[in-house]
């Protein structure tokens, strides 16, 4: 019983020794990083020498129907992050009675989102299989 007792405390000693281990390392990189979720809602602050950011077209539904539908599901979340940036920056200067740069890359983002619902109802429309279709109008629907 003794021994027992030794060997369960000889391991629970280690393990709590390599959790406090990964912990401190955790924290570690995590004081180095100093990465706040909440900048991912914010453009970069650019100085008044930058030159003016070239920003691009929307995507176009040919483009779109070359993609997988797992592509098309990342590119979705890329655009909806891009979406509330936006929507966060131009409510941010809104309130400070600032004006919002490049306003016109709103609808740029929601012309491509409305797009890629297009493309993906089109493949849940041409699918055979009635379950499967239903299902993905679902997930679509879901967007």
């Amino acid at each position: 019983m003794f021994l027992t007792r030794f060997i369960g405390r000889a391991f629970l000693a280690a393990a709590a020794k390599s959790e406090s281990s990964a912990a401190t390392a955790a924290a570690a990189s995590m004081a180095t990083s100093r990465h706040n979720p909440l900048e991912e809602f914010f453009e970069n602050d650019r100085g008044p020498d930058d030159q003016k950011p070239v920003y691009g077209r929307s995507w176009k539904a040919s483009e779109l129907r070359l993609k997988s539908w797992d592509d098309l599901n990342k590119l979705w979340y890329v655009l909806l992050k891009e979406k509330n940036m936006l929507m966060t920056q131009r409510q941010m200067l809104h309130a400070q009675n600032l004006k919002f740069p490049n306003p016109e890359r709103v609808p740029k983002v929601r012309k491509s989102m409305c797009r890629i619902k297009q493309v993906l109802t089109e493949r849940a429309i041409e699918e055979p299989d009635p379950r499967r279709s239903a299902e993905m109008k679902r997930m679509i629907n879901a967007l």
